[in-house]
């Protein structure tokens, strides 16, 4: 099954290309003091190796939009500066050569502060994200629905929109983001109904990875499958690089976009005559610099093992000591257990 993906506007950060049919493109955030260039310079090629394409920025005072032209000047993906209140941070950003903003106007304050944010960015054709989050609604919001339902979510976004385009700026990007799944799904859902800017999609302050990643897959498989959403950030309480390992697993197994290998292995249970689980992580560790698209099988079980094994671009699959190494479905190698892993990866570095 191929999703059909809704048609939304498309804009530019930098050479990142967000909605009108382009590829879902993965993001994240950097978890350093912004004001350490050295550091954050660091943490965003180790994010673009990860596979990162565009990568946010705090910016929570002067010194650190200041800091943004040095790193900007040492990175190569496009760089979004996070600005919340000061609309002077924003100016300021963006006089230091970043690609776009996530800002919402009406946290602004004076509309003569927002149209001088609108004028430049239109001047240095940088994009605005609209970024609303359930826990920090308008006040007159929750007021309203009580709660921050997802049409409180819709509302917001509009009332930041509409500021916009009252001042014909219109290079916009949307999120509306709540840590609960079904909120965030129903509010994009909503959205996506009324509106084609291109949408930013994820759940916000997910947590940690045992629970952040399930949340995140059902929020945004559930929303991909739908056909909603340009581009994707998975938040979670760890390392970026586990964030923008997790967006491509989930886009991956949509069909959606393929970066490096999927890893297919069997859970093991009473049949299994191999202990699967090491042999998995010494193949996990070993498949980490390729970004080719390939399927590895690492399978253990007498009834499905060389079946998988056979359908994948490459596999393995052991009992009692020794095991086989596939290729395009073909047996390539047999070898003792212990030298399966080392087998499989000189077949793989020959393809």
């Amino acid at each position: 099954m191929i999703i059909s993906r809704k048609k939304t506007r498309q804009l530019y950060v930098g050479n990142a290309v967000i909605g009108g049919g382009h590829p879902i493109s993965v993001q994240s955030m950097t978890k350093t003091d912004t004001r350490d260039v050295d550091a954050t310079a660091q943490q965003v090629a180790s994010l673009e190796s990860a596979g990162c394409e565009i990568i946010r920025i705090a910016v929570p005072d002067m010194d650190a939009a200041y800091a943004l032209g040095l790193i900007k000047r040492s990175v190569n993906i496009p760089v979004v500066a996070d600005i919340h209140f000061d609309w002077r941070l924003a100016m300021a950003a963006m006089r230091q050569g970043v690609d776009g903003l996530r800002l919402n106007p009406g946290n602004i304050g004076a509309k003569w502060k927002v149209k001088e944010i609108a004028i430049l960015a239109s001047e240095l054709n940088i994009p605005i994200r609209i970024g609303v989050n359930a826990g920090s609604l308008e006040k007159e919001l929750l007021q309203k629905y009580r709660h921050s339902t997802p049409e409180a979510l819709v509302e917001s976004a509009e009332g930041h929109i509409k500021i916009l385009e009252e001042l014909d700026f219109h290079d916009i990007e949307v999120s509306l983001k709540a840590s609960n799944v079904m909120k965030t799904i129903d509010a994009y859902r909503l959205f996506s109904e009324k509106y084609d800017y291109p949408l930013h999609i994820g759940i916000s302050e997910a947590g940690p990875p045992s629970s952040g990643v399930i949340k995140s897959a059902v929020g945004l498989g559930i929303l991909l499958s739908e056909g909603i959403g340009d581009t994707v950030r998975v938040s979670l309480t760890a390392p970026p690089e586990e964030e923008v390992k997790v967006a491509y697993e989930i886009l991956k197994s949509l069909r959606l976009r393929q970066r490096g290998p999927e890893i297919i292995s069997c859970p093991t249970c009473g049949r299994c005559k191999i202990d699967l689980s090491p042999i998995v992580k010494r193949v996990e560790e070993a498949i980490k610099v390729i970004t080719k698209p390939i399927s590895i099988a690492v399978m253990g079980c007498v009834v499905n093992g060389p079946g998988e094994a056979r359908e994948a671009d490459f596999g393995i699959a052991g009992g009692n000591g020794r095991g086989l190494v596939f290729k395009k479905g073909e047996v390539v190698r047999s070898v003792e257990e212990d030298e399966l892993v080392e087998s499989l990866m000189e077949v793989i570095s020959k393809e």
